[in-house]
């Protein structure tokens, strides 16, 4: 069985995220990592090839800092990696992403399950799985908790607000896991140093057949036009007990409109 995981490279949320000042796209220059959804993704893929025996092929697009995430696939058992990167790319909204990611999954080829996780940890838009199964003209198991293939079949659970369904589709397919699908291993020391020995694939938009002018900033169909740094936050009032405190808290209240 051949699995494709779908990684992405996003901004290390415990630092500042900001927007660049030429184009107001996400500054990606900063220290990233492996979008924590996508571990869980990465997981799951895994524990299949590991049931029924396959290849695990960790997908990623981005500039070149984006392949720390097919590395970090690589650390945690993924068999090999495929990293797209180009110029022309930077900008590309959620419909260029998944054309593009469509492309590599073709040209990968032979690919009967693909597993992504739901969101990114940086947009958060939850859409690109779903617009990858629409482009390959796959069916789609979104919001999964657990899944298993067997027969040429994958089954899938997800828990929705009134029930719980289980959903079948016969492969190739894509299956969009949740973090509560299983932890995600960590890399040991012999899985770190065989990711350095595994191959990775580098393809721009020319080995995929894509026209440049097709996809990135200019081609997006929504941009952000302008950024204004969110004010610092104001200092609370202080409330000092001296007999009167429930007055002045009422007043507070009362003032605000809280009641």
């Amino acid at each position: 069985m051949k699995i494709v995981v779908l990684v992405k490279h996003v901004p290390d949320a415990s630092g500042k995220r900001v927007f660049s000042g030429a184009d107001h796209t996400l500054d990606r220059s900063v220290s990233g990592l492996l979008s924590e959804l996508d571990e869980y993704a990465v997981e799951q893929a895994l524990r299949v090839a590991e049931a029924g025996g396959g290849e695990v092929i960790a997908l990623t697009l981005g500039p070149a800092a984006a392949a720390e995430a097919v590395v970090k696939a690589l650390q945690m058992g993924a068999h090999r990696g495929v990293h797209v990167v180009d110029d022309a790319v930077h900008g590309s909204d959620a419909p260029a992403t998944s054309r593009i990611l469509a492309a590599a999954i073709t040209r990968i080829a032979d690919v009967d399950l693909i597993v992504t996780g739901i969101a990114s940890t940086d947009a958060g838009l939850s859409v690109v799985p779903a617009m990858v199964a629409e482009r390959l003209r796959l069916p789609l198991l979104g919001s999964t908790v657990e899944f298993s293939v067997s027969d040429g079949a994958v089954t899938a659970r997800r828990d929705v607000d009134a029930a719980t369904e289980t959903l079948t589709a016969q492969l190739p397919a894509v299956v969009a896991v949740t973090d509560r699908s299983g932890e995600p291993r960590y890399p040991n020391f012999k899985g770190i140093m065989a990711a350095k020995k595994k191959p990775v694939d580098t393809w721009n938009l020319a080995d995929l057949g894509i026209p440049a002018e097709s996809v990135g900033l200019g081609a997006a169909l929504s941009s952000v036009v302008s950024v204004t740094q969110r004010p610092p936050r104001a200092q609370g009032q202080l409330v000092i007990d001296n007999g009167d405190a429930a007055e002045q808290l009422t007043q507070f209240l009362v003032g605000n409109r809280f009641v």
